[in-house]
């Protein structure tokens, strides 16, 4: 039987488990659960090769449970509603063995597909184990999310790929009796773009179309697998290098470079989503106030994409970006908060003033609660000058309204009001 190496040296417990130590290191978050059998209903999120589905067989075997496996690619409620009733024929209620159902890409499901196993959830029949790369705030429906722990895998650090490589020389029963040189590593680390998977699988490549002894080199690694390289590959380096590229475009407002980038992850079979929401992103933190309409235009871009899907979406898509791309620039909003959370993390919680607190209460009243709050309507021009921050840090600017036109008239309201008391 053809094994490939990935399967041959998938890790069968904790101990030979490479990396995640924050989730199942000695004091790693899920290692007590897991030693205890106690294992909850859980999200795994992380990108591709880095060893979710490992993991979920680790936690099976560990807690001796029947172990269900379904892929979101290939299977549907059909599939789902199949291996609930037989949970619920292996398995009572309040048992601590129900078997455990782990889906693959589950942010591949539906909602109606991710309706189907709340019941199941809900009452114990199944504890379920989910994989994915897309961020579960947005792909997994919130009554199922509500229900699991979401758990972090983090990608893969050098080291931890090139520990891969030493493992699969010694431990390997096929490897491990040749005769292989590592020397170099970084064109596979590279080409891998910290998929494990993706990794061994190169190296087993490599490996079975050489004869011994074998010196792996950087040079020998691309030359035999540049013809099987892909333009775009979107779980590597390529998937990282064209975002960036497309962000920085529109930021620097060129629309000719954006549509560009646009089109190569188009055309490299990007998810739709992904892109509208990395605009969404951008028109807050780059456009922001200098033009508050291009976070409407950005979400009505992310919803219609939702809707209508390629190949369509690539005119919405294309669209708004050109939209954001030629659109004025301001980034005064993004490092406002960033200048607040980081006062707040230096000063901690700071008594909110008196005047600005509720009085509900007559007892809050007696303790002078909102007295002295001065009501802003009540005043000529819908202002009063009055302090909002506490005491320790009252007269802190933490807004600079941006260089463009519409932050300019921005800037004139707030000195007029103010009596250039903050420098606006």
């Amino acid at each position: 039987m053809n094994v490939p190496l990935a399967e041959r040296i998938r890790p069968q417990n904790l101990d030979e488990y490479i990396s995640q130590g924050h989730i199942v290191g000695p004091n790693g978050s899920l290692t007590t659960h897991i030693k205890r059998g106690f294992i909850p209903s859980l999200i795994f999120w992380g990108p591709p090769g880095i060893g979710k589905t490992t993991l979920a067989n680790i936690i099976a075997q560990h807690s001796g449970r029947p172990f269900y496996s379904l892929s979101a690619i290939n299977s549907g409620v059909k599939e789902v509603r199949e291996i609930i009733n037989k949970a619920k024929q292996q398995t009572g209620l309040f048992t601590t063995k129900n078997p455990i159902l782990f889906i693959d890409e589950i942010h591949r499901f539906s909602k109606s597909q991710q309706d189907s196993l709340l019941g199941a959830v809900e009452k114990g029949w199944v504890t379920l184990i989910g994989a994915t790369t897309e961020n579960p705030s947005f792909e997994v429906i919130p009554a199922l999310l509500s229900r699991c722990q979401v758990y972090v895998l983090n990608a893969f650090t050098k080291e931890d790929l090139i520990q891969l490589l030493e493992r699969a020389l010694t431990k390997d029963t096929v490897l491990s009796t040749k005769k292989i040189e590592l020397k170099e590593t970084e064109a596979l680390l590279k080409l891998s773009g910290g998929d494990a998977r993706k990794l061994l699988n190169i190296f087993e490549l490599i490996v079975n179309s050489e004869d011994e002894p074998i010196c792996i080199t950087n040079d020998m690694v691309e030359h035999k697998v540049q013809k099987n390289t892909v333009r775009y590959d979107k779980t590597g380096d390529q998937h990282y290098d064209i975002i960036s590229a497309f962000i920085k475009s529109i930021r620097g407002s060129d629309p000719n470079a954006a549509v560009y980038y646009l089109a190569r992850m188009i055309e490299g079979g990007e998810d739709a989503k992904f892109i509208a929401r990395r605009l969404l992103i951008l028109a807050s933190e780059d456009i922001g106030n200098a033009n508050p309409t291009a976070l409407i235009m950005a979400n009505n871009c992310f919803q219609a994409v939702n809707i209508i899907g390629f190949p369509e979406s690539r005119i919405i898509l294309s669209q708004c970006v050109v939209y954001l791309a030629s659109s004025a620039k301001s980034n005064s909003s993004y490092e406002a908060i960033g200048k607040a959370q980081a006062l707040v993390k230096e000063t901690g919680d700071l008594p909110v003033p008196l005047h600005l607190r509720n009085a509900p209460t007559k007892l809050m009243k007696e303790l002078n609660y909102g007295k002295e709050y001065k009501y802003s309507h009540g005043y000529e021009g819908n202002f009063v000058d009055q302090e909002f921050m506490p005491e320790e840090i009252k007269g802190t600017r933490l807004y600079s309204p941006g260089l463009n036109q519409r932050e300019h008239g921005m800037r004139t309201f707030l000195n007029e009001k103010w009596k250039g008391k903050y420098g606006y």
